[in-house]
């Protein structure tokens, strides 16, 4: 799995339809085979939260992880916030650094692989390839059957891929690629004139799966839902460059649209992304040299807008969500008198505004609203300007100060 970690980390359009197909659907469970195979292609579940607040949370840590290629780290710092927050006790890892770091290494990796490979499905379907090659992933520690299957080139409807398309058990690496001609299949590392093994389906009396695959792992993730992830992927809204699609996210039943936003915006690994991303736009603005290569992108979401976030009357902003264009990062950052918002301020804004105490228009200026939160010694207004579907900061004063 290491030495595939770069690639999943990079999310494609559809992975992220393969995760948000799950958040439709929360599923308290006490242990982690309380879903089973094909289920989990459109269904969410940590093993052991019960709660649907705690299960938001949770969604929200993976499903930024996922279509924004968070890293582990910042997954474990969002799981360690989320625990304490909702005083979640009980959950097996619990105690140990080594028992957490076990713990939040299954949960990434599983909702990584599976979603990934149930992207790289959905494409190998569309792109209609006439055989299917399996590769092992390269995993220091090979397991033999793998390395077995390893190269083996079929049709798609092969039983074969029924069972064992990868990843086959907890930490595989294994994946498959697509090819038109045996001058294709070696292409991509295959052979053609490679048999399967003759027991390859033969079972696992300890496992009821067939030797070489964990308990549970004997389906092909994301084949239950191929079409619809098809059509998913193919929404431009798949691709929106800030991370959430807000329209699959305002798909959702709309209490658990708006648990998963409010729990989005409180991830401490979004106030992380929030201040580098402002550290580089400003630094880019300012001429000064990034080391490394960069693409800054040109805005991030703060998720969706939420029912208690909303004026009273007026603009209906459903389906809407809050939004920092870097063009006006720069302005707002740039201010010349009173406090000038740093970047840390701007990293404590997302979980600042599910917190507003008054929500209102701005008078005389259609499509402008003020977002007015009131913390111990500072009051802060976050002007939003309504445009492209997405409510955009174009001010932020704190303290009384304005830009």
């Amino acid at each position: 799995m290491s030495d595939l970690a770069a690639v999943f980390r990079r999310p494609f359009p559809e992975q992220v339809a393969a995760f948000r197909l799950r958040l439709r659907n929360l599923v308290p469970t006490a242990r982690w085979d309380d879903i089973r195979r094909a289920q989990h292609d459109r269904a969410f579940m940590v093993a052991g939260a019960l709660k649907a607040d705690l299960l938001a949370d949770l969604a929200a840590a993976v499903d930024k992880a996922v279509s924004q290629g968070g890293t582990l780290e910042d997954f474990r710092r969002d799981f360690r916030a989320i625990v304490e927050s909702r005083g979640w006790h009980g959950w097996t890892g619990e105690g140990t650094a080594k028992g957490e770091a076990w713990r939040t290494k299954v949960i990434y990796r599983t909702n990584m692989a599976t979603t990934y490979a149930a992207g790289r499905l959905a494409q190998l379907v569309a792109g209609n390839f006439s055989y299917w090659v399996y590769r092992h992933g390269g995993s220091r520690e090979p397991r033999i059957q793998h390395l077995s299957w390893n190269g083996v080139a079929l049709p798609p409807d092969h039983p074969f891929w029924q069972t064992h398309a990868p990843p086959n058990g907890w930490g595989c690496s294994c994946y498959i690629v697509g090819a038109r001609t045996e001058a294709g299949i070696r292409r991509v590392g295959g052979d053609p004139a490679k048999k399967l093994p003759e027991d390859w389906d033969a079972l696992d009396a300890r496992t009821g799966a067939p030797a070489g695959i964990d308990k549970g792992w004997d389906y092909a993730p994301g084949a239950s839902a191929v079409q619809d992830l098809i059509a998913m992927a193919a929404e431009k809204s798949v691709d929106w460059p800030a991370g959430i699609a807000k329209a699959h996210m305002a798909s959702l039943p709309p209490g658990q649209a708006e648990a998963v936003a409010r729990s989005y915006r409180a991830l401490p690994s979004l106030a992380q992304d929030l201040r580098r991303w402002a550290e580089r736009v400003q630094g880019e603005r300012n001429g000064a040299p990034i080391a490394g290569p960069v693409q800054i992108e040109p805005l991030r979401t703060l998720g969706l807008v939420t029912q208690s976030a909303r004026p009273e009357g007026g603009l209906d902003l459903t389906g809407v969500d809050f939004a920092i264009a870097a063009e006006d990062l720069v302005h707002i950052l740039g201010a010349s008198s009173g406090r000038t918002p740093s970047v840390e301020d701007l990293g404590r804004l997302a979980a600042l505004l599910d917190r507003a105490t008054e929500v209102r228009e701005v008078k005389g200026a259609a499509g402008l609203l003020d977002w007015i939160i009131r913390t111990p010694g500072e009051e802060w207004t976050a002007r939003f300007e309504l445009r492209d579907g997405s409510l955009f900061l174009v001010e932020l004063n704190i303290g009384g100060s304005k830009r």
